[in-house]
């Protein structure tokens, strides 16, 4: 983890991480697969835990008014069983195929939304059941490789709150699942000190990028707002397939 080249494209994906905390949804999901251009997958997941966690704190303070207490519960219930089986499943999981499953996924909703709902959806209650799923799987996600943004969009997009609140609701739930990441992260040794000391210099980078996200959410219009949650899942979800899948062939 040294040269100009690493330390570029680390900046980059710092500012993603960043920015996704201030509430600019689907970036931070960029943020390991940029990364992995210049070392490891795994070394990638494990380094930027902690800007996530740092520039987490930030976020919760932009949105410590804006959320929906009912999601929010559910999002946390069903994110710590997917972490709990992420953990459990480490050494079993195929990480590539985990990553194009949530490619397919994201496509999937996303089209789903851009052929099938094209104005904003109404405000609705959200269900306790759908949410527990999608959020286990966005747990899970999460925990592999930092993906659990598009499985918790598919339930959330379509509740119709408001972008503050939606926006809110998604950074202190992904605020508190990588809180409780970093213990498994630990003791799987995808944290260590020389980690820690890159992640140092990049987290100052991230935290100034919480405050870009938070005011584009502010000025963007409610339709452009989800118009640009819906192409950032659909282009995400494409390149998440492309990373799966190229690396299941590559073998």
């Amino acid at each position: 983890m040294e040269g100009w080249d690493f330390w570029a494209v680390a900046v980059i994906a710092s500012v993603l991480v960043g920015m996704s905390k201030g509430g600019l949804p689907g970036v931070g999901a960029l943020a390991v697969p940029v990364l992995a251009l210049v070392i490891s997958p795994v070394l990638a997941a494990g380094l930027m835990l902690p800007v996530y966690v740092v520039s987490d704190w930030f976020g919760l303070y932009a949105y410590r008014r804006e959320f929906d207490r009912r999601v929010l519960v559910i999002a946390m219930a069903g994110m710590t069983l997917g972490v709990g089986i992420g953990w459990a499943t480490a050494s079993r999981v195929s990480d590539d195929w985990v990553t194009a499953l949530v490619g397919v996924i994201s496509v999937a909703f996303a089209l789903q939304q851009l052929l099938l709902r094209p104005a904003l959806a109404a405000a609705r209650r959200a269900d306790a059941a759908a949410g527990m799923f999608w959020c286990t799987i966005a747990g899970f996600t999460s925990f592999v490789s930092h993906t659990g943004g598009p499985p918790y969009q598919v339930w959330t997009m379509p509740l119709g709150m408001k972008k503050a609140v939606f926006a809110g609701t998604a950074t202190i739930a992904f605020a508190y699942v990588n809180a409780i990441k970093l213990v498994p992260y630990y003791f799987l040794g995808q944290i260590n000190l020389h980690s820690l000391s890159v992640a140092a210099v990049l987290m100052p980078v991230a935290a100034a990028a919480v405050y870009g996200g938070y005011w584009l959410v502010r000025v963007l219009p409610e339709k452009l707002f989800f118009r640009v949650v819906t192409w950032s899942l659909l282009l995400i979800g494409l390149q998440l397939i492309w990373k799966g899948l190229g690396a299941v062939i590559a073998g």
